[in-house]
């Protein structure tokens, strides 16, 4: 007899086009909304993370209590974790003092040891679905990872590289574009190729945001935290209506196929 975590419906969505546009419009507004935390009401990195971390553990709560995919929740875990990511990379960086280079190191290295934790007692690492408590567990623990991670990268690229959040942003797109082509073109691994896309979203969403509210000076617009977080979500609700995910649906796109 089948046991309950073997019998769970796929619980993450179609890896489609849309699923990276909501991803973006995610990444972003968790900078901007970290962001908002910490330095609009000057909450202080540690204080912000603590309460992102208690929204993200909310969230994910919730989602594993569940048996199969919604999108709304789905993407309110994905959500807490790039916010969470933000304040905890911002601490890492600059209350901590470890700086953009080695923060990006450590905390690359915690993606591979979750990835390789995960593989090892599960046997695979793909995302195309996700039917087991264990595996969900170790896809949102990376998850988690790989969106602080991402802050800590964008922030490398703009300020350590000296590109700034355009030239961070250009970069980061062309990279995209790279393991696009990968995907269409060559046998590499999708399931390499979307952890690969995955983590660079971020730092894309994180240039994204500071190109909205930074100063002028800053190479930014200067436009309200608050303002561009409650216009990104707003977008983002658009497009998760629009995508009709769900989890009964053959799964396609980058991160389909191991």
């Amino acid at each position: 007899m089948p046991t309950t975590v073997s019998v769970l419906l796929n619980k993450v969505p179609q890896v489609t086009l849309m699923f990276w546009v909501i991803k973006i419009v995610a990444t972003t507004l968790g900078e901007t909304g970290g962001d908002a935390l910490s330095m609009s009401l000057n909450l202080g990195y540690a204080v912000s993370t603590v309460i992102f971390f208690g929204i993200f553990l909310a969230t994910l709560a919730g989602q594993v209590s569940v048996r199969s995919f919604h999108p709304f929740l789905y993407w309110s875990v994905i959500l807490a974790t790039t916010t969470t990511g933000t304040t905890i990379s911002d601490y890492l960086d600059r209350t901590l003092a470890f700086g953009y280079v080695l923060s990006s190191i450590v905390l690359f290295l915690t993606v591979l040891v979750s990835l390789a934790v995960w593989r090892f007692s599960t046997g695979s690492v793909s995302v195309s679905k996700i039917t087991t408590r264990r595996a969900e567990i170790f896809y949102w623990v990376t998850i988690l990872f790989s969106n602080t991670l991402g802050t800590a990268l964008g922030d490398f690229l703009a300020t350590t590289r000296g590109l700034g959040f355009e030239g961070g942003a250009l970069v980061l797109g062309a990279m995209l574009t790279t393991i696009a082509l990968a995907y269409f073109l060559t046998n590499t691994s999708h399931t390499l190729l979307f952890w690969a896309a995955f983590i660079l979203t971020r730092p894309l969403g994180a240039t994204l945001g500071d190109i909205l509210t930074k100063p002028l000076e800053e190479g930014g617009l200067d436009l309200s935290r608050f303002t561009s977080s409650a216009a990104l979500a707003v977008f983002m609700v658009v497009c998760i209506v629009l995508s009709r995910a769900s989890s009964e649906q053959p799964p396609s796109g980058l991160g389909a196929k191991a």
